[in-house]
């Protein structure tokens, strides 16, 4: 057969119902309930059968269909609302124009860059949580009305969609993706060309990528796409898909996204105008080359040198790390990275060798041989963090030997935990009833929950039966489409009429499946889970979903494992693996559980989200203290599985834990749901239900942690950003010759003599007097802080809880030497001790670990 060329023709709409492209296109539908119910209402059916896409709704329908709609003065009159409240939504002061009016010194635009974006499963480009989170982060500077411009790929299948075998195996499929036929907009020239980004790449060749712009509310959001004509076989499948390949793909991938990104941006700005991003945000490592770019830039166009350009751009990025385990930072052969910067593609005054430092694992344990791009993030990124507590500390632990003489508590990485849209993940049901209700007139912007007493008991039950019911409607509906797929004929199918049930106990269960996530973990003891399952008085049923990398083996032969347990004619009515889980399953899935189950090897969870927005619906949590439940749980608002810290064997700290959950569920979660009063309601249950509501409610909001990044790292970065600018960016070239000469004159800065003296016995408020004699070579007092550090002592003979003093330059002695005073207050008993260390100062730097300098006294 001759090969198919295929497009789609998107249909020319009558002038009385021209709206409706602007609200198909805009993807404020996806958490705007009206707008989805307009759409809906055009044709019930269709719009079931078109998953709820508005694109493909309109090219679906006749001429004959649209006569009738644009003769229809009501259904106009409701199209032309729509259009008005999506055109004030979009353009009516919020939250940030607010807070910029204060006085706050804000950015004018930030550029956030992800490899992935979860918006609607309309558009499937996104794998796991970190597109998710980065759909969330849109969505919620939108409502707050942030001004950030999105960057990422256009990938053309996606993410792959999940089948099993009759066996239970994961298959994998990508269907090819017509951009045409999706809620984007081709950006194109004046003359009406499609705007074009091109990369070098090594041997002469080059990488051609047209741009597509999503609408997300208020944010644009900007996805390259090499899969054009101007491009070679090879360039056109740069963005086949996401996370499909390795090695020279994958990095090609990064380097479009990051070098191609800034690119992107600059046209983005020429032809609409808007401002230049002062604040870029690195959504881990993927998009780090975007820093070597905008160095390149600055090089180019202000004739920076390498470092000056360096302390421009990182004083105003950004980086969020989301992993906590090594292995899922993605490395590339040094060498293969050298040809992408050196030879046809140099650049004057971009040398190969400063490119390849910045992601050098040049330190105790580090890989030589490799470019670490978590690494280069870190060191391109004047502000780091982590997203959760838990995650920061784990962080500065993972990365602390990029900063050697530091404690671990000063490695600069912070956090900022991360949070859920809730108008995307709340059932509109249960949105609809919680309106009114809320602590804030703010809710409907995600800035207030409900009261404690906003709901009765009779309409919290009602409502969680409901979305429960609702959940086991579509689980049957997935289970059958599911057995159909593995071969099994109707006649073997009647069971799905009575699998899981509307009035037992739901425990959901929905990831990636990587290994430290334990889907299997509920499988420890197969006959202690299909006694939970069976029980006649208290039953459970679990609702599990999730996939596995293509190139996972041991992940998919998990899912086996699970599928074939839940292929038992004893359980299957109440176990069920539902494949390829969506943003769709999602959106009925978090509803219509009442518990969400996690149970990750600790602390391998950096923050984890689903549970987040199972408790906005109702739900409550069973979790290993981990992510965000290590940082939030209360005791009243789920439960907390315990771990099995300090085991060594893997298999044994599985079964410890797996039986604690087993108990956990029989003799806690279950006992409290079929607790039930005099009216059939379980009271307790529905207490923890109200409790979980009012006081998780504000924390687990995405615009909560939007507004944290806006306020503890965008502002900072914008103005540490302005402080090196000055129209020349005269600071950042002061900053790089003031570093050059510090790092220079450090082999000459020595602590020499420490001197301290306290009463006889020391006692809680006494002053302890520390004046240090210290030589500073070539420096002078100004350059750096001379420190008392000072904390409890361990056993081990360190110290913790650290705190720091700076001492007073007290006098200047001849050939550079100088004396520092200060008095430390003893504020607390115990074992004390203190040491004193020399530290670089500059009103620039962001930490006084940002160099990697220190002195210690010997």
């Amino acid at each position: 057969m001759k090969a198919i060329r295929r497009f789609t023709v998107r249909t020319v709409l009558p002038a009385a119902l021209r709206d409706l492209d602007e609200l198909a296109l805009n993807l404020r539908w996806s958490w705007h309930a009206p707008t989805r119910e307009l759409f809906a209402s055009i044709d019930p059916e269709r719009w079931d059968a078109v998953n709820g896409d508005p694109v493909a709704l309109l090219g679906s329908l006749g001429p004959e269909r649209l006569t009738v709609l644009a003769a229809d003065a009501a259904f106009v009159a409701r199209v032309e609302a729509a259009a008005q409240d999506l055109g004030r939504y979009l353009t009516e002061p919020r939250w940030y124009q607010s807070a910029a009016a204060g006085g706050s010194e804000l950015p004018r635009t930030i550029a956030y860059f992800s490899p992935e974006f979860g918006i609607t499963s309309v558009l499937p480009q996104y794998s796991g949580g970190l597109g998710i989170l980065a759909g969330d982060h849109l969505k919620s500077a939108s409502d707050l009305g942030v001004p950030i411009v999105g960057v990422g790929l256009l990938y053309g299948a996606g993410y792959f969609k999940q089948a099993l075998t009759r066996d239970g195996w994961q298959v994998e499929t990508y269907p090819v993706l017509d951009p045409d036929g999706l809620p984007l907009t081709l950006v194109r020239e004046e003359d009406g060309s499609p705007a074009l980004v091109t990369v070098d790449l090594p041997g002469g060749r080059v990488l051609h990528a047209h741009l597509w712009m999503a609408a997300v509310g208020r944010v644009p959001l900007l996805l390259l796409d090499s899969n054009v004509p101007e491009n070679d076989d090879a360039a056109r499948k740069v963005t086949d898909r996401l996370y499909g390949g390795g090695g020279e793909h994958r990095l090609q991938q990064e380097l479009l996204l990051g070098v191609g990104g800034v690119r992107a941006l600059r046209v983005w700005s020429r032809l609409t105008g808007a401002a230049e991003p002062e604040v870029y945000h690195t959504n881990e490592g993927h998009a780090g080359f975007l820093g070597v770019e905008r160095i390149r830039e600055l090089v180019a166009a202000k004739g920076l040198e390498f470092d000056e350009a360096l302390e421009a751009v990182r004083a105003a990025t950004v980086f969020t790390t989301h992993t906590p385990v090594p292995a899922g930072i993605d490395r590339f052969e040094a060498d293969l990275v050298a040809q992408y910067f050196s030879g046809s593609n140099a650049t004057a005054g971009v040398p190969v060798e400063k490119v390849l430092a910045l992601g050098a694992e040049d330190y105790a344990g580090g890989d030589p041989t490799l470019f670490n791009m978590a690494v280069m993030g870190l060191r391109l990124g004047g502000r780091a963090n982590g997203v959760s507590l838990l995650h920061g500390e784990v962080s500065r632990g993972m990365f602390n030997a990029l900063w050697p003489g530091f404690d671990e508590s000063e490695v600069p990485i912070s956090s900022v935990t991360n949070g859920v849209h809730a108008l995307t993940w709340v059932d509109p049901r249960f949105q609809a009833l919680a309106d009114g209700r809320f602590t804030s007139t703010e809710a409907a912007d995600g800035t207030g929950w409900l009261r404690p007493d906003a709901i009765t008991d009779d309409e919290l039950w009602s409502i969680r039966r409901t979305m429960r019911g609702q959940l086991v409607t579509e689980a049957r509906s997935r289970i059958r489409a599911s057995w159909r797929e593995r071969g099994a004929s109707p006649a073997e199918l009647g069971w799905v009429e009575e699998a899981l049930s509307p009035e037992v106990l739901t425990i959901g269960f929905a990831r990636r499946v990587p290994t430290y996530k334990r889907l299997t973990l509920m499988l420890s003891d197969p006959e202690r889970l299909r006694a939970l399952l069976t029980d006649p008085d208290k039953p459970v049923q679990l609702i599990i979903a999730g996939k596995s990398h293509p190139a996972d083996e041991q992940g998919k032969r998990l899912i086996q494992q699970l599928v074939r347990f839940a292929d038992g004619a004893d359980v299957r009515h109440r176990i069920a693996f539902l494949p390829n889980y969506d943003i769709g399953m999602a959106q009925t899935l978090y509803p219509g559980c009442d518990v969400w189950l996690n149970n990750p090897l600790r602390p391998l969870e950096a923050s984890g989200t689903s549970g987040m927005k199972s408790s906005l619906n109702g739900g409550l949590n069973l979790s290993i203290l981990d992510g965000w439940w290590d940082e939030w749980f209360d005791g009243k608002n789920g439960w907390a599985i315990p771990t099995a810290d300090g085991v060594t064997d893997a298999d044994r700290r599985d079964d410890l834990e797996a039986a604690a959950l087993y108990d956990l569920i029989e003799h806690q979660v279950a006992a409290r749901f079929y607790d039930r009063d005099e009216r059939g309601l379980p009271v307790t249950w529905l207490e923890m239900i109200r409790h979980t509501l009012s006081t998780l409610g504000p924390k687990v909001q995405a615009t909560r942690m939007v507004a944290d990044y806006v306020q503890h790292l965008y502002a900072p970065a914008a103005v540490a950003g302005r402080a090196l600018d000055g129209g020349d960016l005269a600071g950042a070239r002061k900053l790089a010759a003031w570093k050059s000469a510090v790092r220079a004159a450090w082999p000459q800065v020595r602590v020499d003599h420490v001197e301290s003296g306290v009463g006889e016995v020391a006692q809680v408020g006494d002053p302890l007097h520390v004046r240090a004699h210290v030589s500073l070579g070539d420096l002078s007092p100004s350059d750096v802080e001379v420190q008392v550090v000072h904390g409890t002592v361990t056993e081990s003979d360190d110290l913790s809880n650290l705190r720091t003093l700076a001492l007073v330059h007290d006098e200047a002695y001849e050939a550079g030497r100088h004396a520092f005073s200060g008095d430390v207050t003893l504020d607390a008993s115990g074992p004390f001790g203190y040491t004193v260390r020399i530290v670089p100062k500059h009103s620039a730097l962001a930490s006084i670990a940002e160099m990697g300098l220190v002195v210690n006294a010997s």
